[in-house]
């Protein structure tokens, strides 16, 4: 017997591969880090297309007006100091609620009537941001799928970002673009009612509240200073087996507004049960904001309103400037920490610390 041949036929025999000059891994030369172009952003070509109803460099401008790069910041000012002439001309629409109220669903049902009515409309949803990572999920696009499919209707979901207020800082500056991108009413959607949800009251016309029914003392557990601000309150998801108890909530919370003080001059208030799921309800509200409008605009309390919320906005900058520049300041970053450690220490009171922040020209000599 030929011993290589019985070699070969043992299972333990390995045939001899193709002789390769490599591993198999593909070995190239190295590329070489380049740093992204910067790309150059024209401000009047940007606000002509913003103008003229371009939804993509709507969203650009949005993203330049929220950047918090020093550069975008004042490219940012530019473009709106160009786009300023063209605001205005939007109703301008607060929506709030109790968390699980269905306000999504509310604007998709309500924001689809209006395009199909042959109004523009934007939504303007802030989702919360993590208090850890500072993320957020950014999900309503995805909820309202019917209404971003609409091409005169445009949904910017932003973070809230830590601000206050249920709205991202940059809400009303977000708010001017869109106007000025011809959108004839403006539905900002807030985070959910809670301590500071009432931020959204000074840069709205209309602020509309949604309740639910059935959560179980929703009188009482409802913040009165919320109900105070709401110039419409809707008793949503009134369907199915809740119309009934939606229409005693609705006699309930029109009787309460009686004994509250108004929350625009020469407007009473009112409540209404509204079905996102069967489509009803939906054209009262609109309705409602358009005699809103026709009644405020009478008695000039439309523009008054407006102008105030222009001051309380300037003022608001002023405090967050202050802020930040004292905050950015070395010197100061080094007195705050000394003075820190000095009151966990407990060698002086947390009022002493800024008495003494505030006194002291330089505190760490």
């Amino acid at each position: 017997m030929d011993k290589k041949k019985g070699i070969e036929e043992s299972a333990l025999f390995v045939m001899d591969g193709v002789e390769a000059t490599h591993d198999g891994m593909q070995y190239g030369t190295p590329k070489k880090f380049r740093k992204k172009k910067v790309e150059k952003i024209d401000v009047h070509e940007l606000a002509r297309e913003v103008r003229a109803g371009s939804r993509t460099q709507l969203s650009k401008a949005i993203t330049l007006i929220e950047s918090s790069n020093t550069s975008h910041k004042a490219l940012a000012q530019d473009l709106l100091q160009e786009l300023l002439p063209h605001t205005g001309n939007s109703v301008r629409i607060g929506i709030t609620g109790v968390p699980g109220a269905g306000k999504s669903s509310f604007i998709e049902a309500f924001g689809t009537m209006l395009c199909e009515m042959g109004k523009k409309v934007a939504v303007l949803a802030i989702d919360p941001s993590s208090s850890l990572s500072g993320g957020s999920i950014l999900g309503d696009k995805t909820r309202m799928e019917e209404l971003v499919k609409k091409p005169n209707a445009f949904v910017r979901p932003s973070p809230s970002a830590g601000t206050l207020g249920g709205v991202h800082k940059k809400t009303r500056e977000t708010m001017l673009v869109c106007e000025a991108a011809g959108y004839d009413v403006i539905l900002i959607e807030t985070v959910g009612v809670g301590q500071s949800e009432t931020y959204v009251r000074g840069m709205v016309d209309f602020f509309l509240l949604l309740v639910l029914t059935g959560a179980g003392d929703e009188l009482q557990g409802m913040k009165k200073g919320i109900m105070e601000l709401a110039d419409a309150i809707v008793v949503h998801k009134a369907d199915g087996d809740n119309v009934r108890l939606a229409k005693k909530t609705v006699s309930e919370y029109k009787q309460i507004l009686h004994f509250l003080q108004p929350a625009t001059p020469g407007w009473m208030s009112t409540a209404l049960p509204v079905s996102s799921w069967e489509k009803r309800g939906l054209d009262r509200v609109w309705d409602i904001v358009d005699e809103f409008k026709q009644t405020v605009v009478a008695n000039n309390y439309w523009s008054i309103r407006r102008q105030n919320q222009t001051k309380e906005w300037f003022q608001s900058m002023i405090t967050d400037h202050l802020i930040d520049t004292f905050y950015g300041d070395p010197t100061r970053k080094a007195q705050v920490q000394l003075l820190e450690r000095q009151i966990l220490d407990g060698q002086m009171t947390v009022t002493q610390g800024v008495d003494s922040l505030f006194r002291d020209d330089n505190i760490l000599k």
